[in-house]
């Protein structure tokens, strides 16, 4: 008797400590370190390039409207690109205050509504641009529109400006837009500045609720969501069966498309491995959170599995025309093959490091994995 009650009790024991190793993520590794990094040397310094470049935006804004012309008009083109370019390193940061102002949809909700911009114009309307309804009336992609597209020529979009019938509503419309993507830009930048980067630093609980479990599903939902199906896959048909040229970001620019498209997915690619804004040096990241656990996936690091992944899918996007309207129009399986280049590291980074690093998907993708 006393045999089984001894054997029972090791059962038991045994059982009590399977259950707490399975639901332990503990791993020492110190998320302290690598919170630090991504905060003071990526993240903050990349929220303060933005914040220039909106700033040149805006006076670049203001001079054109304040007096029309074809040189003012390509100097406000040339700062718009920088900071459009200037977004596309901080749109995966949807976090505090980010995700608290919708920061990304605001900013970069594409395909804008072209008609209903020219029914505003059209109709001397002044829009609030705060209402959720008017995310694809404003952005980046409303100033594409309103820079590139509203008129055949650029002499004839200078005089929509200058002379036009309806000079004074373009004028404000193009102003509120540039208005409101600076606004939106400083208020998260400072938020980050005041107080949410000690918040997002010391917030090192490996729960669902902590800053790196909440920024690794930031950072992949954003490679999934808003890279790979938003910039290649929606354009090329991939969902829908039908190529779709009409959603290329950049649309009535398109020779600008291909830039954002590199410069979005060389961005994913340096956070992963925590590559500093301001310096060639790299610090503590998801890539050396991997290696600390020397996370193998069939009998290679998994995390320089990604990174090669993130070179074959950059190697193939610059292989791409600059122009993705013609790419998709013309040469769609170009497209294509580079999509599913970006899909591979969907897999590596959704199911395999997730795993590795104990963190729970917290966000549903209806594309599939």
């Amino acid at each position: 008797m006393k045999k089984i009650i001894l054997i029972l009790s090791v059962l038991f024991l045994a059982a009590c400590t399977d259950d707490e190793s399975s639901g332990s993520s503990s791993d020492n590794y110190d998320r302290s370190v690598l919170l630090t990094n991504w905060a003071d040397n990526i993240i903050l310094p990349s929220y303060a390039n933005y914040v220039e470049k909106i700033e040149v935006l805006a006076t670049a804004s203001a001079q054109f409207v304040t007096e029309a012309s074809l040189a003012n008009l390509n100097a406000l083109r040339q700062a718009y690109q920088d900071a459009y370019i200037a977004f596309q390193q901080i749109s995966m940061f949807e976090i505090g205050p980010a995700e608290s102002l919708d920061f990304r949809s605001y900013t970069n909700t594409y395909p804008t509504n072209a008609t209903a911009i020219d029914g505003i114009v059209k109709a001397h309307e002044y829009p609030n641009l705060e209402l959720p309804s008017t995310r694809d009336k404003q952005g980046f992609p409303a100033l594409d529109f309103l820079l590139y597209g509203i008129e055949t020529s650029d002499q004839a979009i200078v005089n929509a400006y200058a002379t036009g019938e309806f000079k004074e509503t373009y004028t404000y419309y193009l102003n509120a837009v540039v208005e409101r993507i600076q606004t939106l830009g400083n208020e998260v930048n400072n938020q980050w500045n005041n107080s949410f980067r000690d918040e997002f630093v010391n917030n090192t609980s490996s729960s669902s609720t902590g800053a790196v479990d909440k920024m690794a599903n930031d950072f992949i939902i954003h490679y999934e969501k808003f890279v790979r199906s938003g910039k290649v896959g929606i354009p090329a048909g991939v969902f829908s069966g039908n190529i779709e040229p009409q959603t290329v970001e950049s649309y009535y620019n398109p020779e600008f498309s291909k830039t954002l498209l590199l410069t979005a997915l060389t961005a994913s690619k340096d956070f992963f491995e925590g590559k500093h804004t301001l310096h060639n040096m790299q610090g503590e990241s998801f890539k050396s959170y991997l290696d600390f656990l020397n996370t193998i996936k069939e009998g290679e690091d998994l995390s320089a599995l990604i990174v090669n992944q993130y070179q074959e899918s950059l190697q193939l996007a610059n292989q791409l025309n600059d122009n993705l309207v013609f790419e998709v129009e013309n040469n769609n399986s170009k497209m294509l093959e580079t999509y599913e280049s970006m899909q591979k590291n969907v897999v590596f980074l959704k199911l395999d490091m997730l795993q590795a690093l104990s963190i729970s998907v917290d966000y549903v993708d209806t594309d599939g994995d």
